[in-house]
């Protein structure tokens, strides 16, 4: 029996390794990715779909496998306007979700963050927490959320911010230990390598991983 993975979110820094593990790794032979434009990428394993993600019920029918992957996700630097942001770090995985479920697909994976809350007043951390818990009422069978801490890996774009937050990181994180130990910054690499290592397991049931946690399942 085949194994096919989607991955929606395939470009952006967690999403790029775990494509590299999904077309790497044998336990899938098909690896689909949901883009708004093609990559410049080619595999035997894999097929690129460029879809509108306000349209996203128009492609149900390729929405299909074993295990969907959801690493869409934006800031407030490249989206200022909460209605898009919403959009895309909330409806579109939702709708994902919701089409997974009706055709059958047993494994969601979404990558939320870390302090993910719906009751907050601060509006990334409140919508994180609204898709964590509206994700949870859609009835996929083994269902997987990793909240990491601050990701540390190559972007293609570029961040002078964040190289700043890194550097600060670098300096917190032996500070952090024991309940702290979740807000460690982490690799891209390990939340994708976590992700790929629950897929292949058969657990049933909603999980969530802290960043810790990933860190220990990768």
């Amino acid at each position: 029996m085949s194994n096919k993975a989607i991955i929606a979110g395939s470009s952006g820094l967690i999403g790029s390794n775990l494509l590299d593990i999904l077309l790497r790794e044998a336990f899938y032979d098909e690896v689909l990715i949901l883009v708004r434009k093609e990559l410049p990428i080619q595999h035997p394993k894999l097929t690129q779909l460029v879809v509108d993600f306000d349209q996203l019920e128009r492609y149900s029918s390729a929405i299909t496998g074993h295990a969907i992957f959801c690493c869409l996700g934006t800031t407030r630097h490249k989206t200022p306007d909460r209605t898009v942001y919403r959009k895309i770090d909330h409806d579109y995985p939702l709708m994902l979700a919701q089409l997974a479920h009706k055709n059958g697909v047993e494994q969601y994976h979404l990558v939320s963050s870390i302090g993910a809350n719906a009751a907050s007043s601060t509006f990334y951390i409140k919508t994180k927490g609204e898709i964590e818990a509206d994700i949870q009422l859609v009835g996929i069978p083994s269902l997987h959320i990793y909240r990491p801490s601050m990701l540390i890996g190559k972007r293609t774009e570029r961040r002078p911010e964040e190289k700043i937050v890194t550097g600060l990181f670098k300096i917190i994180d032996p500070l952090l230990f024991g309940g702290l130990k979740k807000y460690k910054s982490i690799l891209a690499a390990t939340v994708a390598v976590a992700m790929y290592n629950q897929s292949i397991q058969t657990n049933k049931g909603s999980f969530i991983y802290e960043s810790d946690k990933i860190k220990e399942l990768s």
